[in-house]
């Protein structure tokens, strides 16, 4: 009976392989195994009497309230064009250079990414807009989808991310367990300012990476790729129009959170507030546009907190059915220690990542291993930094990334899945790359948070 609680796993990840709803899907096969293990003396229903408190912690979770504030906002952001004008400066300015087109669209991926936070909704907006100007430049196929995609994910590690948000939150629960459990009554506390901070540097390498390899592929690869004509038509009051306002909103945001002056829930009160004036001042604020970010937000908040409250009652029951102690077990047995602990679970992530969304993973996934990694001494930052790059990885990897289908749903037809799948390759081998360094050189997630927070 010891491994029912890994047969439940696996029943709930086909069960939403079935395309049932994520949250009715944790929760329902929970109660299931409950019933039936309850029957057989090997699960004690006074477990599920945690879950009047669970449920009061979490509606009552300060940081939790980031999650529709900053929905809010890159909704808005989205309605107001403010990708459409990025993009068209951008390409003004760097046009004149053989590959500007491509470093454009990562630049403009990168400040999406810091402004809105929403993967598929960054992916779909640059597919709609930058990859028809680039095929018609004469951008390879593969490299064109490829770079959308992937400056498509960097919403999933550049902060202010919604990722990261619910992703420290579950991080700094799981570290106070850990502590507990190891008899320290007292535990230190770790914040989603923190994991902005140790996101920092990592993304920034990931974009210059990006940016070096398209210098790299059109300068070997030039082909039939043109420049720009319209790089005499450069209006600097345009460009600054443009770029300064999202700029300083992200200023806003992200320093305050940095600086220690805001909590991330008032950056993102204040963020969500920068928007409205930035709709305003792009004549996209009315009635229409406002009812529809509205029910949009309500609709993806809703999604995120009953998924959350599903995924509680799915952990309570893992635990009650004695799934933690089978894996701390397991854990324990590998050679190599906490090593051989954060690859396997680093492999698992990324697979999990072809069926699940990241937020089935935070929820579900990470409340159940990162007490026990926690628990070998692994930083709880870097551990948060190396999930959340994995993640990104896995869902650009063929043939189930998520970042594939949203871009195959709105790009031309003429244009073969397999290209797509082919031109994300490099981009996953650059994602691979960075976990190793961030492997290898830990100061490059830690560095900037102990800086920062002393």
């Amino acid at each position: 009976m010891e491994y029912l609680a890994l047969l439940m796993f696996v029943c709930v990840c086909l069960v939403l392989l079935l395309g049932y709803p994520v949250a009715f899907s944790l929760a329902g096969t929970a109660l299931i195994f409950a019933a039936v293990a309850s029957v057989f003396g090997a699960f004690d229903g006074s477990f599920l009497s945690a879950l009047p408190s669970r449920y009061y912690g979490i509606l009552n979770n300060q940081t939790l309230l980031a999650v529709p504030l900053f929905v809010f906002m890159g909704t808005v952001l989205e309605r107001a064009r403010i990708a459409e004008e990025l993009l068209t400066s951008m390409s003004q300015l760097f046009g004149r250079f053989r590959g500007g087109l491509a470093i454009s669209v990562t630049l403009v991926g990168m400040l999406l990414a810091a402004s809105t936070g929403i993967v598929g909704a960054t992916v779909v907006t640059m597919g709609l807009l930058s990859l028809p100007t680039m095929i018609k430049r004469g951008y390879d196929q593969r490299f064109s989808t490829g770079i959308i995609c992937a400056t498509g994910t960097l919403g999933q590690i550049i902060p202010p991310s919604i990722a990261l948000v619910l992703l420290g939150d579950v991080l700094s629960n799981s570290y106070q367990l850990a502590q507990l459990k190891q008899g320290n009554f007292n535990p230190d506390t770790i914040s989603v300012g923190d994991l902005f901070a140790g996101a920092v540097i990592p993304g920034l390498i990931l974009v210059a990476m990006y940016i070096v390899y398209s210098i790299a592929v059109t300068l070997l690869r030039p082909g039939n790729i043109t420049v720009s004509d319209e790089q005499e038509n450069l209006h600097i009051g345009r460009l600054l129009r443009a770029l300064l306002p999202p700029l300083i909103l992200i200023v806003l945001v992200l320093g305050s959170i940095l600086g220690g002056y805001a909590t991330p829930t008032e950056a993102a009160g204040v963020g969500a507030f920068g928007s409205l004036i930035l709709a305003a001042l792009n004549g996209a604020l009315n009635l229409t546009n406002l009812k529809a970010v509205m029910t949009s937000t309500l609709k993806i908040t809703s999604m995120v907190f009953l998924i959350l409250i599903g995924a509680s009652l799915f952990s309570l029951v893992f635990r009650g059915l004695g799934g933690e102690e089978l894996i701390q077990s397991f854990f324990n047995q590998l050679p190599g220690g906490a090593v051989s602990a954060m690859l396997v679970v680093m492999v698992v992530i990324f697979l999990l990542g072809f069926i699940l969304d990241f937020i089935e993973i935070t929820f579900v996934v990470i409340p159940i291993v990162a007490p026990i990694l926690l628990m070998m001494d692994i930083n709880p930052l870097w551990l948060g930094i190396m999930i959340a790059v994995n993640l990104q990885t896995s869902f650009l990897t063929p043939p189930f990334g998520f970042a594939l289908f949203y871009l195959r749903g709105v790009a031309d037809k003429t244009i073969k899945t397999a290209e797509i799948y082919k031109g994300v390759i490099p981009f996953i081998v650059m994602q691979l790359l960075l976990l190793l360094g961030l492997s290898i050189w830990p100061e490059l997630v830690t560095w900037l948070p102990d800086k920062i927070y002393p």
